[in-house]
């Protein structure tokens, strides 16, 4: 985490939404990612989300694991509630956070490394679960912080910044979501903010578990091994006269196309990303029909982004487990120790 501040001056005549806050509102310290970075645009997107719905900052909770991706939550939304949990754990930290107050917002925020494979089993759960919450994956197929080795997203064929190719097959997160049951599934992309604050938007204001899958390259280690202008070209044919490391900066990619059209998006690295947006004659309220469709265009090299299903009338965790209403910490002493003869009853009913 980074505890680099903004400055806090706010000029007059910045933009207000309906509750009086600027944009400057939701943000928090300055990032430490690398210049370019795809999460940084998803950031940017929670923000503007946010301030397009005129949330209080404090009515969110903001919970994340181990990564990049986590790194990010200390990036925006800086007056809200924030839990960097340990490796894979955000989906359980944040289930028994929901329980205890289901007054907040809650954004869970993870990556591909903290949700596809160590924390797979508790993303798994989470979902099938129902817990009313917001779950994006910061989705870039490495794992950035330990050098760019594959994580369990990665495609299989794919390279790696030494070369090497991914013999495993990936887990489709997407897929995953879908036949777990959750009740909002989405894929985007992080240069697509036209499309990506719309979905983060429908996903706060949707009642079960909204999960988005976002697309986010990263700069450092998706470089392409025959690209003449990636580091590793430019290591093995360069005479060093000293031995140094640096990490330089990009622009940001973006992308604006139709629905219904396909996108081929050039990364850093030179490798090509084939983006299908979903047209307007989409149905999204056929589950079986996203997943066909989901794995008809992987089939052909494409990803599917835009909002692939969602459930209207969805239940939550609270509403299937039939929990108080008043969060815990406005309880009363009587009402959360009810006694022996409450004790016995519920024994009772049991036997």
């Amino acid at each position: 985490m980074t505890y680099l501040a903004k400055p806090k001056f706010h000029h007059p005549s910045l933009p207000k939404n309906e509750i009086g806050f600027t944009r400057r509102d939701y943000e928090a310290s300055t990032s430490t990612l690398c210049a370019g970075c795809g999460h940084d645009s998803i950031s940017a997107s929670i923000i503007e989300a946010c301030f397009e719905l005129s949330i209080e900052p404090h009515r969110v909770a903001k919970i994340s694991g181990i990564g990049c991706s986590s790194k990010t939550p200390d990036y925006f939304l800086g007056a809200s509630h924030g839990f960097n949990s340990v490796h894979g754990r955000m989906p359980s930290v944040l289930t028994g956070a929901n329980l205890a107050n289901r007054e907040l917002i809650y954004l869970g925020v993870s990556g591909d490394g903290d949700s596809a494979s160590i924390g797979f089993g508790q993303f798994a759960h989470s979902v099938r679960r129902a817990v009313n919450m917001t779950y994006i994956v910061e989705n870039n197929g490495v794992y950035g912080l330990t050098k760019g080795q594959f994580s369990a997203t990665a495609d299989r064929g794919s390279k790696s910044k030494k070369g090497a190719l991914n013999s495993d097959s990936s887990i489709d997160l997407v897929a995953i979501a879908l036949q777990l049951g959750a009740t909002f599934v989405a894929r985007s992309f992080s240069g697509d903010k036209g499309q990506l604050v719309p979905l983060i938007k429908a996903a706060i204001a949707h009642k079960g578990a909204a999960f988005i899958d976002v697309i986010s390259p990263c700069i450092a280690f998706n470089n392409h091994a025959g690209s003449t202008k990636s580091l590793d070209y430019v290591r093995e044919h360069n005479e060093a006269v000293n031995a140094l490391d640096i990490m330089v900066g990009r622009d940001p990619i973006t992308v604006n196309y139709a629905p219904g059209k396909v996108a081929a998006v050039t990364q850093h690295d030179g490798s090509v990303l084939n983006l299908r947006k979903l047209n307007d004659e989409y149905d999204p309220h056929d589950r079986l029909a996203a997943m066909n469709f989901l794995q008809r265009h992987a089939a052909q090299g494409q990803i599917v982004t835009g909002l692939l299903y969602v459930e209207a009338d969805a239940d939550d965790l609270h509403s299937n487990l039939d929990t108080v209403e008043t969060p815990l910490n406005q309880l009363d002493t009587a009402a959360l120790c009810p006694g022996a003869s409450a004790l016995d009853k519920i024994n009772a009913s049991l036997r």
